[in-house]
């Protein structure tokens, strides 16, 4: 083989001298067989991906030099000094993971405060530059860039303190602390995250105190924090929020066993803009945080707390006493408070326009008798309590003499109330103008009657619903002065009103313009029509949802009557309804935008009618036919007409229209919102 290398040969083989100058050089033959070796000379440079570089006879590792060998601390102090500003953050947190968690563990103190383009200020003499990173470039809008951070959306970053314009709501297996970590990076550029909501736990890897970290370093401008039902976070995440969002307004924690009330007070001291707090379901905080609360926020103006089991008396009272003057809203719902909370609330309330008191139970008469008695709700306008067993005659009667200026009352399950209590709160409360009683069974006609007779004129709008107490008159009633002011009557669902008690209506209340008779068996043509006849300013929304008396009579009269007017109909369940009502809404309810005739006998005539009347063609808007079994396939001509406008359209449970037909008008009405 060596002579065979030293042999120069002619010019038609190799000219120029030795086929290889070198005997190291023999590794470039290439052996196609055991008899044949062929040499062939390069003609471009080798390109070798190896990381390893032939010198001679030693063989030497390429080693390549990375700005990951750097420990975090070393990182930590060059992320630091990048300027503020320009994209080299966003471009630093796109490179891993690591990267994006260091640059959201610097907090905002710790930024260097040198601008894109600047150099930097030496350091005790030294002779530093400022690092210029070249920021990646990305296809994808809205600042997002191509990284290695898998979860992450890292966006663009500038570290400049912006207002808070942007909103984020991370859900389910969405909330992560990679996610929270881009946020705190990415927002700042764009204005700022002002609004931040977690919602629901991930089991796998979920929100943790170092994504609150996260937040809580980057985020100053951050007013509204939402944290609900998330396990897995503790006081510490809370306390770095404290002290980087003073800025914080609103503040929800729901379903939170970790948080205590250390967090808390931590937020009170440090974040005195604080004006919106929920603390629902979250079983470790008591009363130390509604003390704080109302000691270090005085912009407090809207508290809800519910269901948290450590909650009592000296909470309550000294969040009055503290923050009374100026607490607007408050809603306290299934606590272990007794009358003295209701007498501080009376006492100290001074500034309170809404109040929610929702099923407390250790509270008395005696309760609610020393709060209207405090004279400290001059100003309350809404007061809703619900499932509250103190609530009896005295009591309510006290609160309408004690709260002079309320106008909305909201009283749900007050099994003791009954139609004394009512007619004298009425009395009391002479500026009341709306009233809405559910479930009360002790409230009988006598007290609906009275309430409408003893409204002093200002009763706008009335609502029963679920009052069983509710029989129909027997009895001759005698002329009563109308009730001019009331606007809007819903009485649902008392079984017991029927055709007399509608018939007394009719004088009483002339200018209803939005009625709600929904599932009132009892009534039918003859106590309806004649109310419908004596409503003189025109019904403009009638829900007889479940009537299943009423009749075509009816609402034809109806139609004639107020069709100018009228834009919701709602006639679902009604089994007497049938082609000749949508007949009469054909022609003359040129305004109507809800129809709902679900469950009812209409069938093809009725919807062909409907679709002949050319001004309801223009008007409605949705149209509900769920469960009409006489409608067939031949009524699509007259839906694909009618849908030109329409907006949703229910056929479900049509059995007559088939598949193919729902299919296909599914493709004709594309831009309509179909249940089939």
């Amino acid at each position: 083989m060596s002579k065979l290398l030293e042999f120069s040969g002619g010019d038609d083989f190799c000219p120029g001298g030795y086929v290889c100058p070198s005997p190291m050089d023999s590794i470039l033959f290439l052996s196609l067989g055991h008899q044949v070796d062929v040499y062939f000379p390069s003609r471009k440079r080798s390109r070798i991906n190896a990381p390893f570089v032939f010198s001679g006879e030693k063989v030497e590792e390429k080693k390549q030099a990375s700005i990951e060998v750097l420990p975090d601390e070393c990182l930590f102090e060059i992320f630091r000094r990048l300027p503020v500003g320009g994209q080299e953050r966003s471009a630093c947190a796109g490179v891993s993971k690591r990267w994006l968690m260091l640059l959201s563990s610097i907090c905002r103190d710790e930024l260097s405060t040198i601008k894109s383009g600047e150099a930097s200020e030496p350091e005790e003499g030294g002779n530093a530059t400022a690092m210029q990173i070249e920021p990646i470039k990305s296809d994808k809008k809205d600042g997002f860039v191509q990284s290695n951070v898998s979860e992450a959306e890292t966006e663009v970053l500038d570290n400049k303190e912006g207002d808070g314009f942007l909103s984020r709501c991370l859900d389910g297996k969405k909330a992560t602390d990679v996610r929270l970590a881009a946020i705190a990076v990415g927002t700042a550029s764009r204005g700022g995250l002002g609004k931040l909501s977690i919602r629901g736990n991930n089991s796998f890897r979920g929100v943790t105190d170092s994504g609150l970290k996260a937040i809580g370093r980057g985020c100053p401008s951050l007013k509204a924090l939402s944290l609900w039902d998330i396990s897995t976070i503790s006081d510490e995440g809370l306390f770095e929020v404290a002290s980087g969002c003073h800025q914080l307004e609103k503040l929800d924690l729901c379903q939170c066993p970790g948080i205590t009330d250390k967090s808390l007070m931590a937020i009170a001291k440090s974040c005195p803009n604080l004006a919106s707090v929920t603390i629902e379901s979250c079983l470790k905080i008591g009363n130390e945080s509604l003390q704080a609360l109302g000691k270090y926020c005085p912009n407090l103006k809207f508290i809800t707390v519910k269901n948290c089991p450590l909650v009592g008396d000296q909470g309550i009272a000294s969040l009055f006493s503290s923050a009374g003057n100026h607490l607007m809203k408050v809603k306290l719902q299934t606590l272990n408070i007794s009358d003295m909370s209701l007498a501080v609330i009376g006492h100290y309330g001074e500034a309170l326009t809404d109040l929610a008191l929702i099923n407390l139970q250790n509270i008395n008469e005696r309760g609610f008798w020393v709060m209207g008695s405090g004279l400290g709700l001059k100003k309350l306008r809404s007061l809703v309590i619900t499932a509250c067993q103190g609530v009896t005659d005295l009591g309510i009667e006290a609160v309408g003499k004690g709260c002079p200026n309320v106008k909305q009352l909201c009283l749900r399950k007050c099994t003791f109330l009954s139609d004394n209590g009512m007619v004298s709160f009425v009395k009391a409360a002479v500026s009341l103008e709306s009233l809405q009683l559910e479930e009360c069974h002790r409230i009988s006609q006598a007290g609906f009657f009275g309430i409408l007779v003893h409204s002093a004129g200002k009763l706008k709008a009335l609502a029963f619903e679920n009052c069983f107490g509710m029989k129909d008159l027997a009895f001759g009633v005698p002329a009563l002065p109308p009730c001019n002011s009331l606007k809007s009557l819903s009485i649902r669902n008392c079984n017991g009103f029927g055709d007399a008690s509608l018939a007394v209506l009719s004088r009483l209340c002339p200018n209803v313009v939005h009625l709600n008779l929904g599932g009132l068996n009892g009534v039918t043509d003859y106590g309806l029509l004649p109310f419908v006849q004596s409503c003189d300013a025109g019904l403009v929304k009638v829900n007889l949802s479940g009537c299943v008396n009423v009749s075509d009579k009816t609402i034809s009269a109806l139609a004639k009557l107020h069709g100018e007017t009228l834009e919701l109909l709602n006639l679902n369940g009604c089994g007497c309804v049938t082609d000749a009502s949508l007949a009469a809404v054909a022609d003359f309810c040129s305004v109507l935008r809800e129809l709902d005739v679900s469950k009812s006998r209409v069938s093809d005539f009725g919807i062909a009618a409907l679709a002949g009347g050319s001004a309801i063609q223009i008007s409605l808007q949705i149209l509900s036919l769920s469960g009409c079994v006489l409608a067939s396939d031949k009524c699509l001509p007259y839906l694909h007409k009618l849908g030109n406008n329409l907006k949703g359209l229910n056929i479900q449970q049509c059995v007559g229209i088939s598949h193919r037909g729902v299919d296909l008008l599914v493709e004709r009405l594309w831009w309509c919102d179909i249940l089939s």
